[in-house]
């Protein structure tokens, strides 16, 4: 289920959560990028597409990308959320967003 980023952007902007960067590039060497990020607060949202159709994120193959993506991610410091399509525009994905970049602010749980 493809989504349009125009549309993902504008519903957190409702939600009162800052633009994310699209597509950021986290890694020095890898060309390993993140869907949507907050860099200054090193939060990082994944897009899981095709999990029940056999797509990149369903398969052995892309499931150990996937793995080894996230490993170097929280290496380098990141905190990273991981939601299927349907998910983007919803509370819960706006709640879990909201709530991570708070716990960067305060340092602590939120």
């Amino acid at each position: 289920m493809p989504y349009n980023v125009a549309v993902v952007r504008a519903y957190w902007a409702e939600c009162g959560i800052p633009q994310p960067c699209c597509e950021y590039r986290f890694h020095k060497t890898r060309l390993w990028r993140f869907d949507f990020a907050w860099p200054d607060s090193r939060v990082a949202l994944e897009c899981d597409g095709g999990v029940w159709t056999r797509g990149a994120h369903g398969r052995g193959s892309g499931i150990v990308r996937d793995i080894e993506k996230g490993n170097a991610a929280v290496m380098l410091g990141w905190r990273v959320l991981r939601v299927q399509p349907r998910e983007l525009c919803t509370e819960e994905t706006a709640r879990m967003i909201r709530t991570t970049l708070a716990i960067g602010k305060s340092g602590g749980c939120a």
